[in-house]
């Protein structure tokens, strides 16, 4: 039995024209990236570095997808919060990173401020960090309010 319509191939293919423009669009990006190597360029868009002012370790403890206990090294509870927010996330970024370095227990985070504005989660057992003032003042506020806390 002889279908009496064959359906056109065409119409379920990525157009040629498509695809070269994907491949084109690949190789620019890898001989970009090969010419910067090999020529040594520095980095752009990367923090600059500055010297350490203060840094405050805090035990940031995920209870489920929202919620999240901060506290001091000592146990002290400083933020118990059933909605997180952008703390959860920074928890959330940091375990998924101790999960892949097969890190036990839950050692503390240090939250670093360096001389040139920088305020930064940084993770010793790990070697992660994510640039806090990079995600706008009320983020940045909700980890400067844990600093100023938990010198109290």
């Amino acid at each position: 039995m002889h279908p009496t319509h064959t359906p056109n191939r065409e119409k379920e293919m990525i157009p040629r024209t498509l695809l070269l423009g994907m491949a084109a669009l690949a190789l620019s990006s890898l001989a970009l990236v090969s010419y910067s190597v090999a020529t040594g360029r520095a980095h752009v868009g990367t923090p600059a570095g500055g010297t350490v002012v203060h840094s405050t370790p805090l035990i940031l403890e995920g209870l489920s997808a929202q919620a999240v206990t901060v506290k001091r090294p000592d146990g002290t509870v400083l933020a118990d919060l059933p909605h997180g927010g952008f703390i959860t996330v920074i928890q959330s970024g940091m375990a998924r990173e101790r999960l892949v370095h097969h890190i036990a227990g839950n050692p503390p985070v240090n939250i670093v401020r360096y001389d040139n504005g920088r305020l930064v989660a940084e993770d010793p057992s790990t070697g992660w960090s994510a640039e806090l003032y990079a995600f706008g003042s009320d983020n940045r506020a909700a980890f400067e309010a844990l600093v100023a806390k938990a010198e109290e």
